[in-house]
């Protein structure tokens, strides 16, 4: 399939692509017809590998390295991608719609999805499913979680909670985010805070404690309210920055950081401030998907009006690891892709 591609490199840390519109409508169609991706995951994927294998070359190589290569953006943009016919009501509840006919969603999401790495599920978050709807919950409002609406979403690593203490090692290394429906009044905003243009705002004093093990993560939102009673459940100390100061990477939990001293706790107000300073801001639309590498950046996401009457914000959203096999002792009985 010859098409010109849309490649607009923004800037060392952010990237948008933009489908072709006879790209689009091709895809669109053969996901149309298509079920449910992940009643066969392997099967689908490999599929939506030949699928996907359509897209214009510059555009092909320019997702692939953004998996691939540690100097290039952090977040990346996709526009212009298919969108189901027709869509039911918001899930109100955090779960899948039953309502739902066609996956054209969800074919674009792990389309884009199997390009950067393999899609995995954790047990301790959306019950293990590898498609997770990401839409604001009532009870959750005011919550650091994928629930909330009516708080801002501090500047994060999605992590995952571990037995073992390291909640940094077993996260995903990317997240897809694909936006079904917008929220009613456009309002919300996703942020990317790059750790190359971070560690270019911070003191040099403040990235030196940020880069020494003084901080303890707390567990993920959803593991401390469905699994402590809510309580505080914290990793074993650890760095915030680490690696070359070309290639810095960075983790934060969004449900909170301890820090073990007061120069720490300094540390962790300017770190936040930093990220304010130099964000990229997406509004995702129906059409468009973001790529994040959870392991160069933090993201965060602005308050909004939510009503939680079916017709408020819809993402979809995967986990990926460029690999399962480092995370291989986590693997849920009788199943691959859930740790």
């Amino acid at each position: 399939m010859l098409a010109d591609a849309d490649v607009r490199t923004l800037d060392r840390t952010f990237t948008e692509f933009v489908l072709p519109d006879s790209v689009r409508d091709a895809i669109g169609e053969l996901l149309e017809s298509s079920p449910d991706p992940v009643e066969d995951i392997d099967r689908s994927l490999t599929w939506l590998r030949v699928v996907f294998s359509a897209l214009p070359i510059d555009l092909l190589q320019g997702i692939l390295d953004f998996g691939r290569h540690a100097d290039t953006a952090g977040v990346a943009l996709v526009r212009n991608l298919p969108v189901d016919p027709e869509l039911p009501m918001t899930p109100v509840n955090g779960e899948p719609s039953p309502l739902k006919r066609t996956f054209v969603a969800e074919g674009v999401l792990l389309g884009l999805s199997q390009l950067l790495g393999e899609p995995v599920g954790v047990t301790t978050e959306k019950a293990g499913r590898l498609v997770h709807d990401v839409v604001p919950v009532s009870t959750g409002a005011r919550s650091q979680t994928n629930q909330s609406s009516a708080a801002f979403l501090n500047f994060h690593s999605d992590i995952v909670f571990d037995e073992f203490g390291r909640f940094d090692l077993p996260n995903p290394d990317f997240l897809v985010l694909n936006c079904l429906r917008q929220d009613r009044n456009r309002e919300a905003v996703t942020y990317y805070a790059d750790a190359r243009d971070v560690v270019g705002d911070l003191p040099a004093d403040v990235e030196e404690t940020l880069r020494t093990p003084q901080f303890r993560l707390n567990a993920p939102g959803s593991y401390v309210r469905d699994h402590a009673g809510g309580a505080a459940v914290l990793s074993d100390p650890i760095a915030i920055i680490s690696g070359p100061p070309a290639a810095p990477g960075i983790v934060v939990s969004a449900n909170g950081v301890v820090g073990l001293t007061a120069e720490a706790d300094t540390a962790l107000a300017q770190l936040q401030r930093s990220c304010r300073a130099v964000a990229h801001e997406v509004r995702l639309e129906r059409g468009t998907a973001l790529l994040i590498n959870n392991r160069k950046g933090l993201h965060a996401r602005s308050q909004f009006l939510a009503q939680h009457d079916g017709h408020d914000r819809w993402l979809q959203r995967t986990y990926l690891r460029r690999s399962l096999w480092d995370i291989r002792y986590r693997s849920a009985a009788g199943s691959r892709r859930v740790h």
